[in-house]
Order: structure tokens, then sequence, then C-alpha cells
């Protein structure tokens, strides 16, 4: 593996991110710098997390940011879970999200458990 555009579950992040700001584009304005920056902010947060544990010394720090990242996911079902209840998501488009956002998620704890295996 030479970079972590590598790592498929980089790749599903990223894909993630961008179908959450399509998504959040057709929230109230009210909500721009509230639940909308948020969710964008902890989508971001998950692939961003993972290419810079990818540039550390050690499998111990790698674990430590694939760790963060995996809160960030939480953080991001949690708010897209807030967001459907608030009817800002309609059904068909929370479905596709959050199980993108599981199947991320099953990845990274996958990665995690390799690594530590490693360790």
């Amino acid at each position: 593996m030479k970079t972590f555009r590598d790592l498929q579950v980089w790749q599903k992040a990223k894909v993630l991110v961008t179908k959450c700001y399509s998504i959040t584009s057709n929230f109230p304005k009210e909500e721009l710098f509230s639940l909308t920056s948020q969710i964008r902010r902890s989508s971001i947060s998950i692939p961003s997390n993972i290419a810079e544990g990818f540039g550390r010394d050690t499998n111990k720090d790698y674990i430590r940011f694939l760790t963060i990242s995996l809160g960030f996911l939480f953080e991001f079902q949690t708010q897209i879970e807030i967001a459907y209840n608030l009817k800002y998501i309609d059904e068909d488009n929370f479905n596709l999200i959050y199980n993108d956002s599981r199947e991320v998620e099953r990845m990274l704890s996958s990665f995690i458990r390799k690594i530590k295996e490693t360790l």
C-alpha cells in the first residue's frame, strides 16, 4: 500500500462526504450554521483522520486516529438521525446515507482490529 488513497475505507468515507454535502444542501437555511455545518464537519473528519493516521510513525498512533475517525462516524450517524427526525432528510436519502455509513463503520472497525493484531 503506497498511500492512504489506496485504502478502500478511505475511498468509501470520501464518497460518504460527497453524499452528505448533497443531502444537506437541501436543509433549511436557518440550519446552515448549526446542524448542516455540524454534519458536514463530522463527515469530513472521517476520511481526514484515516489519512492523518496513515502518515503517523507507529501502528499505535494509526489506531488512535482510526478510532477518532470511528468516533466522528458515530457523531455523523447521530446527527443524520436527528435530521431525519426533524424531517430534513426523507426516508430514501436517510436509508441511503445511513447504510453507507454503516458500511464504513464495519470496514473501519475491521481495519482497526486487523492493525491491533500486529501489535
